[in-house]
């Protein structure tokens, strides 16, 4: 299984971005897909999250602001990002929890996104 991400780059504050990610490989259902990111030296920390059910789960530092939705028939996952601000640049990392024979978490390769004030 592969997660491709794409989307990230340069933005103004008050700009907006569209990140994708799409898992590719055997895949039997896909339980949850999401996007994490990561600020230099501190630890990878939540964005959104979107279930299968269509539950969806926001970090406080981006609600109103982001919007995560899912093509399930492309096991795609998207990430709008509306009135970016200098704080959300970041690594920005997909993640899903991918059922085959077992159940996985995988990581995507992380997509930079700046922001410029």
């Amino acid at each position: 299984v592969q997660l491709q991400a794409s989307g990230g780059g340069l933005v103004q504050a008050g700009g907006s971005l569209r990140l994708s990610c799409a898992a590719s490989g055997r895949i039997f259902s896909i339980n949850v897909m999401g996007w994490y990111r990561q600020h230099p030296g501190k630890q990878r920390e939540l964005v959104a999250t979107a279930t299968s059910g269509g539950f969806t789960n926001y970090a406080d530092s981006v609600k109103g602001r982001f919007t995560i939705s899912r093509d399930s028939a492309k096991n795609t996952v998207y990430l709008q990002m509306n009135n970016l601000k200098p704080e959300d640049a970041a690594v920005y990392y997909c993640n899903a929890v991918i059922r085959r024979f077992s159940t996985t978490e995988y990581w995507g390769q992380g997509t930079q996104v700046t922001v410029s004030s």
